[in-house]
């Protein structure tokens, strides 16, 4: 392990330390897969839509998934499924921000903000967000950078290729690894030029958004390649359509699918997974940190 002079530990030559700080603490990546639980407040979402549009449900889920041993809330008011037409600024703070307020008072894990619009992701940040997990990558809106090396919150850069309304038709065509990397990059330049610490910056290849069944295996296959740019990894296949056309099986059918996946993505580097079903990715996670770390 190294540590750099503001006392962020980075990626060592093993499983990778890293240390991401967050305005009420610290996420210590690395011997443990932290687990980051989906609170979509959409009406739309592929899974889980509707099922927390009210805010009362959504308050209760976001306690058990805490319970169930969430490490992070990830919470999204527009649904970014493949086909999904976007939603209007007034409309998503409008679902996210009364939630945001009343969580941010009633636990005490980080809440990320899953936005790719400046806008929101202040509003939350003031409203007690703890990080921001933008699809966009730090490019779909240009103040993003900004807002967050303002706020001095942790970041998920991801990488997609078109907008979840035109995406899986127009896929990566080829040099697949090469694309996602030169992408990542280029918002990695972003953010060191806005003034965001490298220290708070997590990397997401993208499963599902702009690329094939087969490309995003071979993603999850060579996970550990990513690990070289020096940055932990965040990785959501939660119950994605890769699964189901592997399994033919619908969306309330790919629980087993995505454990298998979750599984393959710790042991090949993941430090973080996004997912639906907490529980049950607790014990994945559990299983393989220890295989891992033996």
């Amino acid at each position: 392990m190294r540590e750099d002079t503001n006392g962020s530990i980075h990626e060592n030559s093993g499983n990778g330390y890293f240390e991401i700080d967050y305005p009420r603490g610290k996420l210590c990546l690395g011997r443990k897969t932290h687990i980051m639980g989906v609170l979509n407040i959409t009406p739309d979402s592929f899974y889980d839509g509707n099922k927390n549009f009210v805010p009362e449900d959504a308050i209760n889920h976001a306690h058990k998934i805490i319970a169930e041993g969430a490490d992070i809330i990830d919470i999204g008011g527009e649904s970014t499924r493949p086909g999904a037409s976007p939603i209007s600024v007034e409309e998503e703070l409008k679902r996210v921000i009364p939630l945001i307020k009343i969580l941010s008072k009633e636990i005490n894990k980080p809440i990320s903000i899953d936005t790719y619009k400046a806008v929101v992701a202040k509003r939350a940040i003031e409203e007690g967000a703890s990080m921001v997990n933008d699809i966009g990558g730090l490019i779909d809106d240009e103040n993003m950078s900004k807002v967050i090396a303002g706020a001095r919150v942790p970041v998920v850069i991801m990488h997609k290729k078109g907008s979840p309304l035109t995406m899986q038709k127009n896929p990566i065509c080829k040099d697949l690894f090469p694309e996602i990397i030169s992408c990542l990059k280029r918002s990695i330049s972003t953010a060191m030029e806005a003034g965001i610490e490298k220290s708070k910056i997590i990397l997401d290849p993208g499963i599902g958004f702009g690329k094939t069944m087969q490309q995003n295996l071979e993603i999850l296959k060579r996970l550990y390649e990513f690990k070289g740019m020096g940055y932990p990894l965040l990785i959501g296949t939660s119950r994605k359509n890769f699964i189901g056309a592997l399994l033919n099986v619908s969306v309330q059918e790919r629980l087993y699918g995505t454990l298998a996946t979750l599984a393959v993505a710790i042991m090949n580097g993941a430090n973080i997974i996004r997912v639906h079903d907490v529980k049950a990715a607790v014990h994945v996670a559990t299983i393989c940190d220890a295989i891992r770390n033996t």
